[in-house]
């Protein structure tokens, strides 16, 4: 092999490298970015909640934007697929959703991975990541590219299964 191939064959590995390295560094950036968004902001003094009555002396709490909170999901349902009616109490770990047997929540489902998904709770939310599945993880109509907050009611498709968070 004559010197010219061994060097262009080293810059080709050196290039490859900074590729992998740079990659790595942009998937942690990306991580770092859902993280700094499911923090939730700390009211300003000008944002202090008011109460509204439920004329029986309860106040309810109103947030900044004059919303109602979002309650808290209690538990995943599924809606559609083998395991239709399956309900699961939602805690504090996290939810690993696939064929393999040491899942949470083992679906019987050609179309879903061993370890499709994972639904993890982080603060007061709960997020969605795909784990690398051969035929994806739908929130809703979007197929997941990285984890993604979930809400109450949002529709969960793995394969031919459905699943949704509930109060």
């Amino acid at each position: 092999m004559s010197e010219l191939a061994i060097t262009v064959l080293q810059f080709g590995l050196l290039l490859l490298l900074w590729i992998l390295i740079l990659s790595i560094i942009a998937a942690q950036g990306r991580d770092m970015m859902v993280s700094k968004r499911s923090r939730t902001r700390p009211p300003r003094n000008n944002d202090a909640p008011s109460t509204a009555g439920d004329g029986e002396g309860t106040p309810a709490t109103v947030h900044h934007s004059g919303q109602m909170p979002r309650p808290r999901p209690k538990r995943l349902v599924i809606s559609e697929g083998p395991l239709v009616g399956t309900e699961i109490e939602l805690g504090s770990i996290p939810i690993m959703l696939g064929r393999a047997q040491e899942c949470t929540v083992v679906l019987d489902d050609d179309y879903s991975s061993g370890k499709h998904a994972r639904l993890f709770p982080q603060g007061s939310r709960w997020f969605l990541e795909d784990l690398g599945s051969t035929n994806g993880t739908w929130l809703g109509d979007e197929q997941l590219t990285r984890a993604t907050t979930v809400e109450p009611g949002d529709r969960i498709r793995i394969g031919k299964t459905v699943l949704e968070l509930r109060t």
